[in-house]
């Protein structure tokens, strides 16, 4: 693994290096020799580690990259990057980088309205390297998702050598990086220029913005064009930060009527930085204020929302501060942060949290909206089955879209012995028969072709001392199944190649939205792993069964799409609602948020009446596997079946949208298609 010494630069640096620069400059298109490079690159692979910079014709920046990638055993024949397949893992990445999507939102839009027909594309990557964002001209940005240089592709040098996402990443500087210069062999044939983005408020790294193309498009000038791009996105950063932080010191004034200027007070934001504090009135205080503006405490959690912000504050202060008063303050009608009053006089209007074993649990289920008894009474199995030690593996059943993961990390939330235990997730369906035993297991170096120089740790020992959640396991092909199950009753696990067992503790989280019992009857799924998976079954009702819940997540997804756009929620009609409501949800969670997001965009007004909603609401088709309001769904695979007939009827058989209306990868869907035995034309 690569790991960057530059992350955290000084933050009061936010000018061009000097030396990137001066680079820049000299590098003009005469002074690339294409076979001088590639023949330095070939000596790097050939492990001739001794090469001196000063003897080596590439400069320092790519000669330094190239190293590292090559002791890293990167593969210098890959063609494309890793590519985030899980629609729920991106929106929550997302989520967390909403901040910066924002800031971005003025200089892309102006940008990208200059880049088509140039044979360019703009492209924004948050702190992992994950594309979030990407803009400009559409034969190239068509052309990059070829190379997975599109949204959700990962670009660290880790995974993808040299680049200029990830090599800006790592040297915290303005980087480009063309044609030969890359290390993997399947993307010289690109040209990009990133520049890190840093927070205005502690000057770390929080993204990169790169200008990516075919090798034509070269000038030394990008390098400072993308700069420019950054620069502007961290000022209306700090543009919002001032204004927010202002707004929540006049909330706190404007709700704490008892507050009394000789009470301490620390004033917190969503993140847990400290923008106040004053008063503090003894040294472990003292001390967490200091820790909050070095970001070092563990409540940094955006995807919070309500109590569950609150808790998780409370439950990360030291214990001399375990009954401090918290005052939530709001801005908009929801909690922006939050206030820690160091009273010496009765706390009046404010909120008095203690600290308790079961927070972390209460704060995972907060982040499942919902109050039929359906769903609580899964929730109460999840918690009361992660509190039990006992049980080190169980099973989530849900049609497509119902929340399964949430279910997972509620079981994490519940079950974590330490506050860094690891909540690991795989999807099943998107690995392919080949690699699913070096997935799991891991592999030794040269276990197989292609297999990593150094070899790998498989995702059972990445896991251990937490949770591992398998998604999609009825996809795990046969041959494999034994070894799973071996792994599970024995608590060892064998790399690929290796002879030692290496002993883990790791909690099984299985979930599929398959009936495995008809598996297991069609011999598709072993039956002595389903019953050892199986030993406590959490069923997430679908959301037709949920009753008025759809209201609540309607209410929920609409003020936070409304937050996420600065805006006003959506008003619903009551034709609108019944509508809505009496909808059966064949695509169940995801569908709903789906149709509020589509809503978001599409409204011409701020009122959402019947005739505003997609068609398939307003207007369901009972029989002929279309899903009405009475239709009975006898099975897990007859409700996927419907919602897939659903989604095809809907997006007029494109199968690209179908794939994405369903949250699944199109390779899923095909396999979908061929198992219910369904035609793709319709209308």
């Amino acid at each position: 693994m690569i790991r960057n010494p530059h992350g955290a630069s000084d933050p009061s640096v936010f000018t061009l290096p000097h030396d990137t620069s001066v680079q820049a400059g000299a590098f003009m298109r005469s002074d690339y020799d294409e076979t001088t490079i590639t023949r330095a690159w070939e000596t790097v692979l050939e492990g001739d580690y001794q090469a001196r910079v000063s003897a080596s014709p590439v400069r320092s920046t790519i000669h330094d990259s190239w190293y590292r990638c090559a002791d890293s055993g990167i593969d210098a024949q890959r063609d494309h990057a890793p590519i985030e397949t899980d629609r729920d893992l991106f929106e929550a990445r997302a989520r967390s980088s909403s901040e910066l999507l924002q800031a971005a939102a003025r200089p892309f839009a102006m940008i990208g309205r200059m880049l088509e027909g140039t044979g360019a594309m703009l492209v924004l990557a948050d702190k992992d390297g994950v594309l979030i964002d990407v803009i400009g001209d559409k034969r190239t940005v068509f052309d990059g998702k070829d190379i997975h240089l599109g949204v959700g592709g990962k670009w660290t040098e880790d995974v993808v050598g040299t680049n200029g996402i990830g090599t800006a990443l790592w040297t915290g500087e303005p980087v480009f990086v063309h044609a030969a210069e890359h290390f993997c062999a399947g993307i010289k044939r690109w040209t990009c220029a990133g520049a890190p983005i840093r927070d205005p408020f502690d000057g770390k790294i929080i993204g990169v913005v790169d200008l990516s193309g075919h090798p034509d498009i070269f000038r030394p000038h990008n390098v400072a064009l993308v700069t420019t791009a950054a620069r502007e996105i961290e000022r209306a950063m700090a543009d919002s930060q001032t204004a927010e932080r202002t707004r929540l010191l006049e909330a706190f004034l404007a709700s704490a009527n008892n507050y009394r200027a000789s009470d301490g007070l620390l004033i917190v934001d969503r993140q847990g930085r400290a923008i106040y504090h004053n008063n503090v009135p003894f040294a472990e205080g003292r001390r967490l204020a200091e820790g909050l503006l070095q970001d070092s405490l563990s409540c940094r959690s955006p995807e919070l929302t309500g109590s569950g912000f609150l808790d998780s504050l409370a439950k990360d202060l030291p214990e001399a501060m375990g009954n401090c008063d918290v005052c939530p303050l709001k801005l908009d009608g929801n909690i922006r942060g939050a206030a820690l009053v160091f009273q010496k006089s009765p706390p009046g209007r404010m909120v008095a949290i203690n600290r308790r074993p079961s927070d972390r649990s209460r704060d995972a289920s907060a982040a499942i909206v919902g109050e039929s008894a359906a769903i609580r009474a899964a929730i109460d199995v999840a918690c009361r089955a992660a509190e039990t030690e006992d049980i080190t593996s169980l099973l989530i059943e849900g049609e497509t879209g119902v929340g399964k993961e949430l279910f997972a990390r509620l079981v994490h939330a519940g079950s974590r012995k330490s506050p860094d235990s690891p909540f690991i997730a795989l999807n099943c369906g998107a690995v392919t028969k080949e690699l699913f035993g070096s997935e799991l297991f891991g592999h030794m170096p040269g276990a197989f072709t292609g297999a990593a120089r150094e070899g790998k740790a498989g995702v059972f020992e990445v896991a251990d001392g937490g949770v591992l959640s398998l998604d999609e396991i009825g996809e795990m092909p046969l041959d494999i199944q034994p070894f799973l199950l071996r792994v599970l009753e024995e608590r060892v696990v064998q790399r690929l190649g290796e002879s030692r067992s290496r002993p883990i503790d790791v909690r099984l989280v299985a979930s599929t939205n398959r009936d495995l019992r008809e598996e297991v009857s069609a011999g598709r799924f072993r039956r002595d792993l389903f019953y050892r998976i199986s030993a406590v079954t959490i069923r997430i009702p679908p959301l037709r069964e949920r009753g008025e819940d759809s209201l609540l997540l309607l209410d929920h997804f609409n003020r936070r799409m409304a937050d996420r756009r600065n805006i006003d929620p959506l008003d619903f009609t009551s034709d609108a609602l019944d509508a809505l409501q009496a909808y059966t949800w064949p695509g169940n969670v995801r569908e709903l948020r789906n149709v509020v997001e589509r809503l978001h965009l599409l409204a011409r007004r701020t009122v959402v009446d019947r005739h505003d909603l997609p068609v398939e609401i307003i207007e369901p088709v009972d029989g002929g596997g279309m899903v009405g309001t009475e239709a009975a769904v006898r099975s897990f695979a007859d409700a996927e079946r419907q919602a897939v007939i659903s989604a095809l009827a809907a997006e007029q058989g494109n199968l690209s949208r179908v794939a994405n209306r369903l949250g699944i990868s199109r390779p899923t869907l095909y396999r979908k298609l061929e198992q219910f035995g369904i035609r793709r034309s319709f209308g």
